[in-house]
């Protein structure tokens, strides 16, 4: 199993190829910049792309103002995914530090935006180690409870069986919570990526 600064390593390298990855600290702030730049330049795109068809032909109905309507939909669904990520937030810089201080050999996940059909369940950092996750969550009004059931059920989909999995709301809890972890015997968890992959894939 990687430890945690392995984890970190792999992370600054697929930062430095482009941006922030899905899963590393940081990454919530990094998509807000990154979409509200796309959208800009989406838009920007279908207007200037109409503003030349006009220009050129002196009329409004040509074929590069049907293209210019067209390029607005990758660009609303662009929007769409700005709002998101400006909807939400990431893991502060004082908690971040707090959990680095934790010199141990877990998988760390931050920066989740546990999306469901109702609520949208934020989760500031996620450890796992065998079959034990634990969480830490900044927002005061995040329901605990619903969100580890939501978890849960989302790992029992995907056929991850036996997983206990705890939130905490305070800080000291989660990271003590860590230390107990990290005493834990090592387990031959073939299916760790599978996990974080499956938590991952229902995160914003």
């Amino acid at each position: 199993m990687e430890t945690q600064k392995e984890i970190q390593e792999t992370m600054q390298k697929n930062k430095r190829k482009f941006g922030v990855p899905k899963g590393a600290y940081g990454y919530l702030a990094w998509g807000k910049k990154f979409s509200a730049l796309r959208t800009a330049v989406y838009f920007a795109l279908s207007a200037l792309i109409f503003i030349m068809g006009w220009m050129s032909t002196g009329d409004k109905m040509n074929l590069l103002t049907v293209v210019a309507v067209l390029g607005v939909l990758p660009a609303s669904k662009s929007a769409v995914n700005m709002i998101m990520f400006l909807r939400n937030k990431g893991c502060s810089a004082q908690a971040y530090a707090q959990i680095q201080e934790q010199e141990q050999q877990l998988s760390i996940l931050y920066d989740l935006a546990m999306t469901t059909y109702d609520k949208t369940y934020l989760i500031a950092s996620l450890a796992l180690k065998g079959h034990n996750i634990c969480g830490y969550t900044e927002v005061a009004g995040c329901e605990e409870a619903a969100a580890q059931k939501h978890i849960e059920d989302v790992l029992k989909m995907d056929g991850h069986k036996d997983m206990t999995v705890k939130l905490f709301h305070d800080l000291s809890k989660y990271t003590a919570r860590l230390e107990q972890l990290s005493r834990l015997e090592e387990e031959d968890n073939r299916e760790r990526q599978a996990i974080l992959d499956t938590l991952l894939s229902v995160s914003l």
